[in-house]
């Protein structure tokens, strides 16, 4: 049985809808976390290093960070189809947007939260990488292409609790309408509100 570590409305929330649209067996276990806003704090009860989420257990094997958790999940469950495998011609696509997103867009997003990507050098990173993400979208419904995938969950899923830190293009709207219409999201919401 997987057991997911979960704070509602938080980043673990992606992991469930990933779950979920993986079909796979799970339990949450719902832990306090520290937030930014001062509300909350580390729940001893987390056995994430940190006490932030998502943290993953899997019979006895500890998974922490949505990249490592994503790409471990569609690992373990590939007849769902939203992972590419090792040989699909997908999967250095995959692979290259889940570490983006580990490595930049996350950065960039949290220097964009503090009001940094108003002066250069964050300036020209964030714009960077509003074209990428915005000309894969114009080229593709999904960010592999025809393909939905976990990578979608893993970006989505930033702007759908914070839409306002990328800009206002059409085209992520229009990304976000065609996900956020999958019933695995309408389950995995149902679960994140209690």
């Amino acid at each position: 049985m997987l057991t997911l570590f979960h704070a509602p409305k938080s980043r673990s929330t992606r992991m469930i809808w990933l779950l979920e649209e993986l079909g796979a067996p799970y339990e949450v276990k719902v832990v306090d976390i520290a937030r930014r806003d001062g509300v909350g704090a580390k729940d001893p009860a987390n056995p994430h290093p940190h006490k932030q989420v998502p943290a993953l257990l899997d019979d006895g094997v500890l998974i922490s960070e949505s990249v490592a958790i994503a790409l471990y999940l569609t690992d373990k469950f590939p007849a769902a189809g939203i992972g590419p495998v090792v040989g699909d011609p997908l999967r250095g696509s995959y692979l290259t947007w889940l570490a983006y997103y580990a490595g930049v867009l996350e950065p960039v997003i949290s220097a964009h939260f503090e009001g940094r990507t108003a002066t250069d050098p964050m300036k020209a990173q964030y714009e960077a990488l509003d074209a990428r993400l915005k000309s894969a979208l114009e080229a593709t419904p999904y960010l592999l292409g025809e393909a939905f995938s976990a990578a979608d969950i893993v970006f989505a899923s930033l702007l759908q609790f914070a839409r306002e830190m990328l800009p206002a293009h059409a085209v992520y709207d229009e990304w976000l309408g065609r996900l956020n219409a999958r019933p695995a999201l309408a389950r995995a919401m149902a679960k994140d509100a209690g």
